[in-house]
């Protein structure tokens, strides 16, 4: 009876925890299911149609139409490149910088680790307005800094027009978007490498390990699932750039630095066209999925 007795109540317990759980929880499920579940079924939904929102215009279905478009569509193709270089270039170039800074700095003192994680952190907590700011004035073809330097090194006959130049442009925005996301990695790779069991590198050096080996076959097998998340991060960062584009160049020069994200908002927000703008949204988000499965398989391969 007693065994019987304890059961009873321990159900009781399990059953007032977890009802207490999803009360703690409602408020967010709230918010999630009506700003992230509900305009992605309107999302999907208004893509079939030719939608303009407006009250005297009805919405026609069209089907596939919207999808068919996009890929006759120049200006999102090239949207579509560009938004791919950006990926292409920063998520590896990102999360190779991090692991090296990492590595190089995790076994510091506090006060020292302390110092580089802020320095590296700052630009992450720092207002994305702000910071796009001090590039247009660093990339500023009269008196930027880039075309200073480059002058007084010798690198640059003339000022460059680093913003408004089809050759350089989509390059300013990759480098700046490189050094507004290494913050987050290289804090994360810090904690990583902190958290190797250091009995596995102590037999390792015993057995004659070289520090390479021991790098590779020890710490970066051992912050696996960290390099995962990273990259998955990255990589969702990296094909929704949109506020460096809008704040900088509003896609120009010629659509040079066009990116799916501001092609979307462009075609949304400025041209009225809902059902195409969702479409696009909608494809958008396919690559991204694709492209994080095939990280999440490669990375439980490895």
């Amino acid at each position: 009876m007693r065994t019987n007795a304890v059961s009873v109540r321990s159900k009781v317990l399990a059953a007032r925890e977890t009802r207490n759980a999803y009360l703690f929880l409602l408020p967010s499920l709230i918010f999630f299911v009506g700003f992230v579940i509900i305009p992605m079924i309107l999302c999907i939904y208004t893509s079939f149609f030719d939608s303009t929102m407006g009250k005297d215009v009805k919405d026609v279905f069209i089907g596939f139409d919207n999808y068919i478009n996009l890929f006759s569509d120049k200006v999102f193709l090239k949207a579509l490149a560009n938004t791919f270089l950006i990926v292409v270039v920063s998520v590896p170039v990102v999360a190779i910088f991090s692991l090296w800074v990492s590595a190089a700095i995790y076994q510091m003192n506090g006060k020292l680790l302390s110092i580089f994680r802020v320095i590296f952190y700052l630009p992450v907590v720092t207002g994305s307005v702000a910071v796009t700011v001090v590039w247009k004035w660093i990339f500023n073809n009269y008196y930027g800094v880039a075309n200073y330097l480059g002058k007084a090194t010798g690198i640059l006959d003339k000022n460059i027009n680093w913003l408004g130049d089809e050759r350089f442009a989509l390059w300013c925005i990759i480098l700046i978007l490189f050094t507004t996301s290494v913050g987050q990695p290289i804090v994360l790779y810090v904690a990583a490498l902190g958290n190797v069991d250091m009995s596995f590198i102590e037999a390792a050096q015993v057995d004659g390990a070289t520090p390479f080996q021991i790098f590779w076959r020890i710490k970066w097998a051992n912050i696996m699932p960290t390099t995962l998340y990273i990259l998955v991060i990255t990589t969702i960062n990296s094909f929704q750039c949109f506020a460096l584009i809008q704040l900088l160049t509003s896609g120009g020069p010629n659509h040079s630095t066009d990116t799916v994200m501001y092609y979307i908002y462009y075609t949304a927000f400025k041209l009225y066209k809902y059902g195409y703008g969702n479409a696009m949204g909608v494809v958008l988000a396919i690559f991204i999925g694709v492209i994080s499965a095939v990280q999440f398989f490669a990375a439980r391969k490895r």
